[in-house]
């Protein structure tokens, strides 16, 4: 899944890890492309033109997990993106939600859809963004969204900086 695997949820570690991200040199131009650690193959980061995304925290596999058990590691997966929300929230004021549904649809129909979300899409990042206008003197924006490839996979705590805005796309 991600190189994040087997880390326990801090929200210390995770704003961290998003302030290190606002730092990160943003490609600017070509096809987005998605690496992984040299040992395990294991996602890391996908870059763009113009944005980076990464995985800042991943659940146990929920193989063989139902019922009560599952819906309990939704909903803590929910916590810890609630967690960041808040306080990103604090430091840079109300996020805007952005729904993740056209750009999926959209992808499904093979349609053509925005770098950034076509990438998004492309790591099963389904899940609606948080989303914060400028937070840094270089303009970029950042999201972060909770997410799940299937009723197995785990659960995956992403960000996104981009240099451009992050906006709901029409339908």
């Amino acid at each position: 899944m991600t190189s994040r695997a087997g880390e326990a949820f801090s929200t210390d570690r995770a704003i961290y890890d998003i302030e290190a991200l606002l730092a990160v040199d943003l490609p600017a131009g070509g096809s987005a492309v998605r690496e992984g650690d040299p040992e395990t193959g294991e996602w890391t980061a996908t870059r763009g033109d113009g944005f980076e995304i990464r995985p800042i925290w991943e659940s146990e596999g929920l193989t063989g997990v139902y019922g009560r058990d599952w819906n309990e590691a939704e909903e803590a997966a929910a916590e810890n993106l609630a967690l960041v929300v808040r306080e990103l929230d604090r430091r840079w004021g109300p996020h805007r939600p952005v729904s993740m549904r056209v750009p999926l649809f959209r992808a499904r129909a093979g349609e053509p859809i925005l770098p950034l979300f076509q990438s998004l899409c492309d790591v099963d990042c389904y899940g609606d963004l948080a989303v914060w206008e400028p937070v840094n003197p270089s303009g970029r924006w950042v999201g972060v969204s909770v997410n799940q490839c299937d009723g197995d996979a785990p659960m995956i705590l992403t960000a996104v900086v981009s240099n451009r805005p992050i906006i709901e796309l029409a339908d």
